[in-house]
């Protein structure tokens, strides 16, 4: 089977950090194709790692579903893929959840807090510690499934999970083998039928205050964990899913009043959602009408929390702009060359992004036709900026002429004088000279 190196940009043989050479079996055929990654465990183990992240890291690069079977130890992704190509991806795993960003060694630990809905990375070589760099789909999935947690138990109840030790704990069991969802059920019912000392006080402890107010802490734990499941969710959903959500977001607070005392929630909600760069083309759609030219000063602050320096913002904002005057068309594309450089003035749109918008006509965000009929009324300050620009390299280049200029007329002028003496002496002597010769 072989052996690699864990970091394999490593190239030195007796580098001590190392994995089995991922081995991976095609099963089945048609539309129930899949590949067993045959020796997980053992990856995993020399890495640190759960079992299921690498598989599951699989299935996200490669867009397709994964399975694991505990009982089994088979680690499943669907479909039909090479040894080779899996062990390359196996290395950007490696590369972004278990090398130290600091010594690049696989010593490190992750931390999951489920309260802050955080991943940390701490390194035993070197000490380092602090949150986990990358940010991947593969994220949602460890909050759910931190590495302590049983990876056999993951999808079933936190109740079911503790009654299942309690029932090791009355059986006399200390680590076991690992148990499925419905092991743990069945030592639920265990716990349950057993009379020993042990269940009687696990039942006390279920029974000990039923104030009202210990009932509403519980409560509360119970909807901050579902708060918790949902953000994770929400990752999950597809782009517009994830868009559809940060519009009712801004929506609720527009509707409300609220939406001036709510720029940095709205920005953290943004980059919840990873969608940051999308969001001015949902705030173009719920904020701008008709009277866009007030509303754009309006909400200036706002739209340059997501636009600043964000080339990409800036394009999606250009086409929430041509929906809006799609929109009202009669009373906005006449002043479309006031709207850019009102957007210009503001610092909201750079001149960068503006020419690069005239230089191509879109169909993306309203018909060809109307967006030629905009990039036609923009042509005025097109055309301004355009010059703005050329007048101004023009007169940086004509800057540094004159100063080349008089830096060689003053060199000249320092020179000069000197040299025309000489020369004219010396050949009034050569001169001389020639004239003694040819007499003798």
């Amino acid at each position: 089977m072989g052996s690699v190196n864990v970091n394999r940009n490593v190239s030195d043989a007796f580098y001590r950090y190392k994995m089995p050479r991922l081995l991976a079996k095609v099963e089945g055929k048609g539309n129930g194709i899949k590949t067993v990654i045959v020796n997980m465990v053992d990856v995993a183990k020399a890495i640190g790692r759960p079992a299921t992240y690498p598989t599951k890291y699989f299935g996200c690069e490669l867009g397709a579903q994964t399975q694991f079977d505990f009982k089994n130890d088979r680690f499943i992704v669907n479909g039909s893929h090479d040894a080779s190509k899996l062990q390359d991806l196996l290395d950007g795993f490696i590369r972004k959840f278990v090398l130290c960003p600091g010594c690049d060694n696989p010593e490190t630990v992750l931390t999951v807090s489920q309260k802050k809905q955080t991943i940390s990375q701490s390194c035993k070589a070197c000490g380092y510690h602090g949150p986990l760099e990358f940010n991947h789909k593969l994220n949602t999935f460890i909050l759910k499934n931190p590495p302590n947690l049983n990876p056999a138990a993951q999808d079933s109840s936190l109740t079911e999970g503790k009654r299942g030790k309690r029932s090791k704990k009355t059986n006399g069991e200390t680590n076991g083998d690992v148990r499925t969802s419905d092991d743990g059920e069945h030592g639920q019912e265990t716990a349950d039928n057993d009379g020993g000392s042990h269940d009687d006080e696990d039942d006390c402890g279920w029974s000990v205050d039923v104030s009202e107010e210990a009932v509403r802490a519980r409560l509360q734990d119970l909807t901050d964990g579902a708060k918790g499941m949902t953000i994770t969710d929400d990752l999950e959903k597809s782009e517009r899913e994830r868009c559809d959500l940060m519009f009712e977001f801004v929506k609720a607070r527009r509707d409300q009043g609220t939406l001036d005392s709510s720029y940095k929630e709205l920005l953290a909600e943004a980059e919840r959602l990873e969608i940051k760069s999308k969001v001015p083309l949902v705030l173009a759609e719920l904020l701008f009408d008709q009277n866009i030219h007030t509303q754009v000063r309006k909400y200036r602050v706002l739209f340059l929390r997501f636009t600043h320096e964000d080339h990409k913002a800036q394009k999606y904002l250009i086409g929430g702009i041509e929906q809006v005057i799609a929109l009202h068309k009669d009373a906005l594309l006449p002043k479309v060359p006031a709207l850019f450089k009102l957007f210009y003035d503001t610092d909201i749109l750079e001149e960068k992004v503006i020419l690069e918008w005239a230089d191509k006509i879109s169909k993306k965000y309203v018909s060809r036709e109307l967006s030629q009929e905009i990039h036609q009324k923009a042509e005025p300050f097109i055309k301004w900026l355009r010059e703005a620009e050329e007048e101004e390299s023009d007169s940086d280049d004509e800057d540094e002429q004159d100063d080349l200029e008089i830096e060689y007329s003053d060199r000249m002028s320092r020179t000069s004088p000197l040299k025309e003496q000489p020369v004219v002496k010396h050949e009034e002597e050569e001169g001389e000279d020639d004239l003694d010769i040819d007499a003798i």
